[in-house]
Order: C-alpha cells, then sequence, then structure tokens
C-alpha cells in the first residue's frame, strides 16, 4: 500500500487574519480561519469568542469595551461581501445592522455614537445609536489602504482622513466626543471639563508628504498628528490645530513599509514599526531620554551639510524574533533556509503597568510598556530602557536589538531571533559607528522583553 507524502509538525501553525486595540489599548480582537475573539490586552486574558462557519473575517474592530464591534468580510472566502460592515453585539452573539456600499470598504475607525468607513476616494461618517445615520461623507485621492485616524477621547472632535492630493491631510472636526457611560458607581475624582474653544480657525489641510501616505496617526487628545509616506524613512509629526510641523523623526535610510504609528497615552513618546522586524521608541519632549543624532548635528547650523545629519533617530528598539524554532533544519541541506517564516507583521500598542509589575518602580511618573501583537500569535509585553542621563550624540545608524533574555518569561517557548544583518551589501568600518556602539554597551537602548505569551487558538491560548 502507497500512502501519500504528509507534512508533520508538532505545532499546528497560527493564522491571525487581522488584530486591533480598541481606543484606550484595554482589549484587542483578533480574527483567524475560525472566527474572532476578543483579549483583555494586559494581562493576557481571554474574554469571549466567536466561531464563525461559513467564511472568514477581515476586520474585526472593537467599540472601546463595549459589546459592539464592526465586523468586514474578506480573504479567499468572504463571511459578509467585502462592500458591507456589519454591527455586532457580542451580548446578543448576532447582527444587529448592517451598511452596504457600491465598493469594497477599505478602512474602518470608530468612537463612541460614530462610525467612519473608508473606500477607495471617499469617506462616510456615520452616527451610531438606536439606529445607524449618515452624517456626512468627504472626497479623498486615491486611497486604497483606507486611511483614518480619529480621536476618541471625550470632548474630542478631529478626524484625520486622505487629502484631495497626495500626500495631504483632511482634518475634520466632528461634534464633540461623548463622555463614556460608567457602569459602576459614580467616580469621586473631579469630572472632566471641555476644553475652552480654539482661539483661531484650525487648518483644514496638511500638506504632510510628497509622495503617498501609509499610515495616518493622532492620540486620543486629537492635539496632534503622524504621518509617514511610501518612502518609509521619516515620520512627521504635525500640530493638528495650527498645521506647523513639530518633529521629523528617521526610522531609516532604507525604503520600508511602515506598518503603524502609536502615541503614548500622555503623549510624550511615539513608537512605529515596519516590515523591517523592529520597533523603534521614539521622544517627543525635550526632557528625558534623548533620541539619537548624528555627531555632526552640532555643526548642521554652521556648515552647509544635507539634512540628513539633522535627523532625530529612535532611543529604544527592539526586533521581534521569528515564529521557527520548531522548523528543523537540516545540516546537509541550506536551502531550507528559504522556507523560513518572512519578517513578521505586527500591531503595537501602550499599556500603564503597576508599580507590582515593575521591578523598580519609578517615584512619579507612571510606567508605560509596549504590546505587540504578532499575526503568527505571539503576544510581547516590553519594556522601556532605563536612560540615567542624555547620553552622549551617536550615529544615526545603529544596529537593530534583539529580544532579550534577562527577564524571566511566562512562556516556556520563545521565538528565535532574527539575523542582525538584514543587507546584502557590506559597508565599511566608521569610527562613528564604533563609537556609537561604544556608547551603546555603556547604556542599552534595547527594549527588554518581560513576557511572552500565544493567542489565537480557541484550544485555551489566552
Amino acid at each position: 500500500m502507497n500512502l501519500g507524502r504528509h507534512s508533520i509538525s508538532s505545532t499546528n501553525p497560527i493564522q491571525i487574519l487581522d488584530a486591533k486595540f480598541d481606543a484606550e489599548c484595554d482589549i484587542f480582537a483578533a480574527s483567524t480561519p475560525a472566527g474572532f475573539a476578543v483579549y483583555r490586552t494586559y494581562p493576557l486574558q481571554l474574554i469571549r469568542k466567536r466561531e464563525l462557519t461559513g467564511g472568514t473575517l477581515a476586520a474585526v474592530l472593537p467599540l472601546h469595551s463595549s459589546n459592539i464591534l464592526f465586523l468586514l468580510g474578506g480573504g479567499r472566502s468572504p463571511l459578509y461581501p467585502p462592500n458591507k460592515v456589519i454591527l455586532w453585539n457580542d451580548a446578543l452573539g448576532k447582527e444587529v445592522a448592517e451598511l452596504e456600499f457600491r465598493e469594497r470598504v477599505r478602512g474602518l475607525a470608530c468612537r463612541r455614537g460614530w462610525l467612519v468607513v473608508s473606500l477607495r476616494r471617499r469617506v462616510v461618517v456615520f452616527q451610531v445609536g438606536e439606529s445607524v445615520t449618515r452624517y456626512g461623507e468627504w472626497d479623498t485621492c486615491d486611497n486604497p489602504r483606507g486611511l483614518l485616524a480619529m480621536a476618541t477621547s471625550p470632548y474630542s472632535t478631529l478626524l484625520a482622513i486622505a487629502g484631495r492630493q497626495i500626500g495631504h491631510v483632511q482634518l475634520i472636526r466632528l461634534p464633540p466626543c461623548s463622555l463614556p457611560v460608567l457602569g459602576g458607581p459614580p467616580s469621586s475624582s473631579l469630572p472632566l471639563k471641555s476644553p475652552p474653544p480654539l482661539s483661531k480657525h484650525p487648518v483644514s489641510i496638511i500638506a504632510a508628504h510628497t509622495t503617498a501616505l501609509t499610515t495616518l496617526s493622532i492620540p486620543t487628545s486629537g492635539r496632534l498628528l503622524a504621518t509617514t509616506s511610501v518612502r518609509g524613512t521619516l515620520v512627521r509629526i504635525w500640530d493638528a490645530t495650527t498645521g506647523k510641523l513639530l518633529k521629523e523623526f528617521r526610522r531609516g535610510t532604507d525604503k520600508a513599509e511602515i506598518y503603524g504609528v502609536a502615541f503614548r497615552p500622555d503623549e510624550q513618546e511615539l513608537c512605529v514599526w515596519s516590515d523591517k522586524g523592529t520597533v523603534h521608541v521614539f521622544n517627543l519632549v525635550v526632557s528625558g531620554a534623548t533620541n539619537r543624532q548624528s555627531t555632526l548635528s552640532p555643526l548642521t547650523p554652521f556648515l552647509p551639510l544635507p539634512k540628513y545629519f539633522e535627523s532625530e533617530w529612535s532611543y529604544a528598539q527592539y526586533r521581534i524574533p521569528v515564529q521557527s524554532s520548531h522548523i528543523s533544519i537540516s545540516s546537509t541541506s541550506r536551502s531550507s533556509a528559504v522556507d523560513l517564516p518572512e519578517e513578521e507583521r505586527c500591531v503595537v500598542g501602550w499599556i500603564q503597568v503597576s508599580s507590582d509589575d515593575v521591578v523598580n518602580p519609578p517615584a512619579s511618573s507612571p510606567e508605560y510598556q509596549l504590546i505587540v501583537l504578532t499575526f503568527t500569535g505571539g503576544w510581547y509585553r516590553l519594556s522601556l530602557p532605563k536612560l540615567t542621563g542624555s547620553p552622549k550624540p551617536s550615529s544615526g545608524r545603529h544596529s537593530p536589538s534583539t529580544a532579550s533574555s534577562s527577564s524571566p518569561l511566562k512562556s516556556s517557548h520563545v521565538p528565535q531571533a532574527r539575523s542582525i544583518s538584514g543587507s546584502s551589501t557590506t559597508a565599511r568600518p566608521d569610527k562613528g559607528k564604533e563609537r556609537a556602539r561604544d556608547n551603546d554597551k555603556k547604556e542599552s537602548r534595547n527594549c527588554t522583553l518581560q513576557e511572552y505569551r500565544r493567542f489565537g487558538r480557541w484550544d485555551g491560548w489566552g
């Protein structure tokens, strides 16, 4: 009897079709070929799951921490037509409304009482209450990524969408976001006051880049705007009221696809992640950790140096390991290395941890950490490096970090770290880079892996 050859693996592959945090990063929703699940972000805990048959979902977007989720069909066998948005009430376990369009939906954003749907060349805004009503729509340039960003804190109004010209951003002021409805006893803290009216009319268009946009991001307050373009080298930070360019950060020198930008809740820092598999953290304020700069940056006011030497580089990084530890590579054939997973797509959010979870808690400021969700089911909790002082300026080109093994992990299996070298060219030795590496040895700039777990299965993970 002849049997066909089958591939046997001790670990079934995990496939996360999409993962999205809610506005406060308290929860996240993950969709898989089996359905979708909602998890508490930290500590990681499965809250509820729905096994769906008949198709797959392209996206599941939670409306804060409520029972309402917005579902979007997609993949090879969509559960719903790609031109429909489904409002799902998980308390009832069924659909409660649907929105149908004449073309495929490209992106979604929501806040309390509002839903924004991005199509290829327009954006439509809906009010969501006892019924769903259309509020308005705006034209955009060709926007295949469905870029959207929405402020979600109480009394915030900003909606950022792609402009009518490539590289431009439209800023739309919606009615103020309402206060959350509290289910428990009234809080003893002072109620939030609405912000004073703007002294002058805010800008409505920002010419952010000369090439097509890849990400739009705003903090919950809506005071700032972060933009990136298809070049993938720069992240620009704008004042959302005046349209003034406040900061320009350099992710790297080579082209990359930036997947996202996330502001820390107190707007002191932001993180950037891309297809290079590295998360970069930048400081937004003068005090505190110092972003990297070239050793020639002090000379830029006096010499006509290229703009590159004025660039600010991330002060902390983390390189996401590959999920390939279970793959056996034959020592007689190195060609099997090409079957290793490509650099992982991921989503990153900020959390605030209690002093019980911090080894040396700071005296005054709260401790913020990063949560990284990979589309192969990896959940990483990262702490930022503690820089005691303002380090000396160092070269902008820096080596990406690897996972730190100094902290105890909650999982017995940790993915293998990536190879440091991702380029096929070899650069000549540079004294400036050597000095930068010497400085880094004195004070580490690598984020530390505090905890690693798995999510995405219905068999008990999470």
